[in-house]
């Protein structure tokens, strides 16, 4: 089945299910974030507001993603307790909360975590302190009930579902060549430089800056790797970690997604070793709400950080709570700046200029997750069994993971789909993708979902009761060409002021947060 097939295909399927099952039976709506708080603060109804309270801290922490997390993780396992955490939504977590449907715990933004590597240090002492891994006979073992249960992936490619997720059966004989002439070159590049998780652990090399400076599609078409189904198995690679499309993503990030793990490894590779990851039925939300929990209610949720300045004794910071509507003004000796470069940018008094320049820089990708209720197990095409990830060939969503995959009763019975959908700049979308998300109703995007899936599953219609629609309006910065080179390595600091963000890495995954705040909370100690 062609591309053009396929999506007409989908179209067909999602119109006669709709003669079958109106779609207003199922419910659903926007969940998960507040787009009112955040734009409160870029336009300008909150600031100026003058304080009525005051409050203060030895230390304080903007913004309660992974990284402020793990600076509060840090600041607590050292000793020092006296600090407070202000987060903009209800929970903190970032893009890394968890959610309910229909009583069924969900991913609501990322959904696992790729067993960290020795130079994750920091993260793989967060695991052990959960009882995720332990030493056993000398080697380190993780728990079996967290690593992704069996089958993991499989791809839905004509008709049918396959093994993994690079189309391999009917693909020809140049696919295939270009499958293993790719895992070479990555192989090759994985001699010639350091790819490392987290990013600053590695030196911008010559041979990374020569990458980093040009598109992945680029780089791809000197190499001569232009087989279609290669192309669209990496395309799905940069839209899946970074938000938007080959071309649009640099060539260091295309290569750095294998290269800083396990590599590339083309169908029959008898050394081929599959990444293990650990994931819940709530994705990464399970680690958040760990990581939590001991901090009580030196979390200040609802918190909408106006400004933040240094001061001749230590930091001011205003913050607009939204729940008593009042300003509320905290002093401290130390402010840890977990927040997105383009609002910390906005709110930091006279920003130093490398701030303004990663601000200018840095470019976000806007993305959707909807979590699908369903009453009964959904019918099945021919192929592979269900897994954990399900991609479909060819489409605009990433697929979907299965929340009750890791259960473990054995029971057929209700789960949770979590679909995703970047939108950010590729083959795919080339429009306005944050505008899209916040002028298309949700129903708009209930039926994409039942369009897409229809396909390998006819009765998802009649089985879906709720689909519950979560918008990142910048969700991730994207790795576009030149960014490594323009922001550096190392997140600034400047005096009292610590910055601590995925965005410093130049692109969004937990290793990369985590560490960053873990360090931004030691330098404080020092």
């Amino acid at each position: 089945m062609k591309r053009r097939e396929f999506l007409a295909a989908g179209s067909a399927a999602f119109a006669l299910g709709g003669c079958n099952s109106p779609s207003a039976t199922i419910e659903g709506g926007f969940t998960g974030i507040d787009v009112a708080r955040g734009h409160a603060l870029r336009d300008d109804l909150v600031r100026g507001t003058t304080p009525s309270q005051a409050r203060r801290t030895r230390v304080l922490i903007a913004g309660g993603g992974v990284s402020g997390l793990a600076a509060a993780r840090a600041l607590r396992l050292s000793g020092i307790e006296d600090f407070a955490l202000l987060e903009l939504e209800d929970t903190p977590g970032g893009n890394s909360r968890g959610g309910t449907v229909n009583g069924l715990t969900c991913p609501l933004g990322a959904h696992y975590l790729p067993v960290p590597g020795n130079d994750a240090h920091e993260v793989q002492d967060l695991l052990e302190e959960l009882g995720l891994r332990q030493r056993v006979a000398g080697r380190w073992q993780y728990d079996e009930r967290h690593l992704c249960h069996s089958p993991q992936e499989r791809i839905f490619f004509e008709g049918e579902w396959h093994d993994g997720l690079l189309p391999v059966q009917g693909v020809g004989a140049t696919a295939l060549a270009q499958y293993s002439l790719f895992a070479q070159r990555v192989g090759a590049l994985q001699t010639a430089a350091r790819f490392v998780i987290p990013t600053l652990r590695a030196p911008l090399t010559p041979t990374l800056r020569a990458l980093d400076a040009m598109p992945f599609a680029t780089w791809l078409d000197q190499e001569g790797l232009d087989e279609p189904h290669l192309r669209w198995y990496l395309d799905y690679c940069c839209r899946d970690d970074y938000g938007a499309g080959a071309a649009h993503v640099s060539a260091w990030a295309g290569i750095h997604y294998f290269a800083s793990r396990h590599g590339f490894h083309a169908p029959g590779d008898d050394n081929a070793e599959r990444d293990a990851v650990l994931t819940w039925p709530e994705g990464n939300g399970w680690l958040t709400r760990r990581m939590a929990q001991p901090l009580g209610d030196r979390i200040k949720p609802g918190q909408v950080v106006t400004r933040i300045a240094e001061t001749r004794s230590g930091v001011e910071v205003d913050a607009f709570d939204v729940v008593s509507r009042s300003m509320v003004r905290w002093q401290a000796e130390h402010c840890v700046v977990a927040l997105p470069v383009f609002i910390a940018a906005r709110v930091v008094e006279n920003p130093p200029e490398v701030l303004r320049n990663a601000a200018a820089t840095v470019k976000y990708a806007p993305w959707l997750v909807a979590n699908m209720h369903l009453r009964a197990p959904l019918a099945d095409r021919p192929g592979a069994a269900p897994s954990w990830d399900n991609v479909l060939f060819g489409t605009r969503g990433l697929g979907y993971v299965d929340a009750q995959h890791q259960s473990l009763d054995p029971t057929p019975g209700p789960t949770v789909l979590s679909w995703y959908r970047p939108l950010g700049p590729s083959s795919y979308d080339s429009g306005d993708g944050r505008r899209l998300l916040l002028d298309r109703p949700w129903t708009g995007w209930r039926d994409d979902v039942l369009a897409e899936l229809s396909v390998p599953h006819p009765d998802v219609r009649s089985k879906a009761t709720r689909i519950d629609i979560t918008r990142y309006g910048h969700a991730m910065a994207m790795p576009t060409p030149g960014l490594l080179d323009r922001i550096g390595p190392q997140a600034p600091s400047r005096g009292r002021l610590l910055f601590a963000h995925a965005d410093w890495s130049g692109y969004s995954i937990f290793e990369e947060a985590f560490t960053r705040g873990h360090l931004a909370a030691l330098a404080i100690q020092r």
